[in-house]
């Protein structure tokens, strides 16, 4: 089933996203568009299952967002390259940068949907189980939950998705900007407030275990023990 994964396509030509849009929603995906590497970096990169980039885009290219991507927001989600060039030093780039496929344009649509089903299926866990001192908690990303312990918690969409990235990344510091950009996006215009209210929120949810989600003054929040 797919009908839970989210799909984003980043390309400076509308024809190439009008065209992937209308053909990943057929199959059940939610898709999400952007046209240059600025736009993607303003939404909740964290809560897709795959990101499809052109590389010739201008002045921060496929590639480079790719490398933002993994490096600064540590995220191992799949990537699928599309790109004019297709010359072997090109191809070793996009791989080297963790790349998980590559595709030169023109490209064949049904080719593309069944790279994009192959490498959702192989790539997406439904489950990641990370130990405490204080118990286990279990992200359960299909259903959109967390267990802690055998105790489901009743968590609001935002506070599902600050608690899912701080356990999914243990010991990683998230400042407030970074919190607000990963969630909020561009959605909606939110201060940093909001996140201490939500994180506040999501504390007295968690009752003795609250102790787990830290802030290190000056820096940001983190979740450990």
């Amino acid at each position: 089933m797919v009908e839970n994964k989210r799909i984003l396509v980043v390309d400076d030509e509308e024809d190439i996203l009008e065209i992937l849009s209308f053909n990943l929603a057929g199959e059940g995906y939610t898709v999400d568009t952007a046209t240059s590497a600025e736009e993607a970096l303003r939404k909740n990169l964290s809560s897709y299952h795959l990101f499809i980039l052109d590389v010739m885009m201008g002045p921060v290219s496929g590639f480079r967002l790719a490398e933002k991507i993994r490096k600064e927001y540590n995220l191992t989600t799949p990537v699928i390259f599309l790109t004019a060039r297709d010359t072997e030093n090109d191809k070793m780039t996009g791989f080297n940068l963790g790349a998980d496929d590559y595709m030169a344009k023109p490209f064949s649509v049904r080719e593309l949907m069944a790279r994009v089903k192959a490498i959702i299926r192989r790539s997406s866990p439904s489950q990641v189980t990370v130990s405490t001192a204080t118990g286990d908690f279990v992200v359960d990303m299909d259903n959109k939950l967390i267990l802690s312990g055998d105790k489901v918690l009743e968590l609001t969409r935002k506070e599902y998705d600050i608690l899912a990235l701080f356990v999914q990344n243990p010991g990683k510091i998230y400042p407030r900007t970074e919190i607000l950009a990963r969630i909020w996006g561009d959605d909606v215009i939110v201060t940093e407030r909001t996140v201490d209210v939500t994180i506040a929120r999501i504390r007295r949810k968690l009752g003795e275990k609250s102790i787990l989600i830290k802030n290190k003054s000056g820096y940001g929040y983190y979740f450990g023990d």
